[in-house]
């Protein structure tokens, strides 16, 4: 059943499977663990950690939460009956079967000295191999985001915040981000992007505009009217996707 995955050299498994095993709504399996992260907030790093998928029909991106052994086990608990017994058993069963392979894929103390030195020599190579790669994909994807330009800005920055957010733990960091790219940029042009949006709507009133139109507006509205605040803008977005390591080829 893929009960359980390697990830990461460590046995886990998603709040997607676990609601699918019990028979539970994700919602709801998603809002144990959210009670659940006040009471281990100092070891919820060590438990979980935040992750999406994509839904297989509608293409959409979801959240999801990967969780170790021991995650699983402090969900677990609260799961009560005789059927939830036998999946727990199941769980641990896979839990045991996946963390005995990656074992045996890490054990090299059975190898002769030739071979445990020759072992040693190809994953040093390999890791050379895979830093230049890395590297390399780094620098050629900086230099594609830098040479965005501001044709379709709106849709370029906002597709990189996003991905931004994704590598900072999903959604619960896109509003962070986006505050801080808006600060960011407001201290570099001297500009209160707030109070520019209040004089617009003012602005679009005294000219008869509806009050759901006003409503509508955004700071991005104020970043196109003004040329030079909408360059700063984009430079800011550029700096904050290198920061974060977004890769370009991943949201093409």
């Amino acid at each position: 059943m893929n009960l359980v995955i390697m990830k990461n050299q460590q046995a886990v498994t998603s709040s997607l499977q676990v609601a699918e095993t019990f028979n539970k709504n994700h919602r709801d399996v998603l809002a144990a663990i959210d009670d659940l992260k006040e009471g281990v907030a100092e070891n919820y790093a060590d438990l979980f950690y935040e992750d999406i998928y994509t839904h297989p029909q509608n293409k959409q991106t979801y959240r999801q939460i990967i969780m170790n052994r021991d995650g699983f086990t402090l969900l677990a608990m609260g799961f009560t009956g005789k059927q939830a017994l036998q999946f727990k058993l199941k769980y641990i069963e896979a839990f045991n079967k996946m963390e005995t392979h990656i074992k045996q894929q890490l054990d090299t103390s059975k190898l002769s000295p030739e071979l445990q030195f020759m072992n040693s020599v190809v994953q040093s190579l390999a890791k050379q191999e895979q830093e230049t790669k890395r590297i390399e994909t780094k620098v050629n994807n900086i230099s594609d985001i830098v040479a965005l330009n501001v044709t379709d800005w709106r849709k370029d920055c906002q597709k990189l915040i996003r991905h931004m957010a994704k590598n900072q733990g999903g959604f619960s960091a896109y509003k962070e981000i986006n505050s801080e790219i808006y600060e960011e940029s407001e201290r570099r042009a001297g500009a209160n992007l707030k109070q520019r949006l209040t004089n617009k709507r003012r602005r679009m009133a005294d000219e008869g505009a509806s009050k759901s139109k006003r409503d509508k507006l955004n700071k991005l509205d104020v970043i196109a009217d003004d040329k030079r605040l909408l360059e700063i803008y984009v430079a800011v977005v550029k700096d904050f996707a290198i920061k974060y390591g977004v890769n370009l080829d991943e949201i093409a």
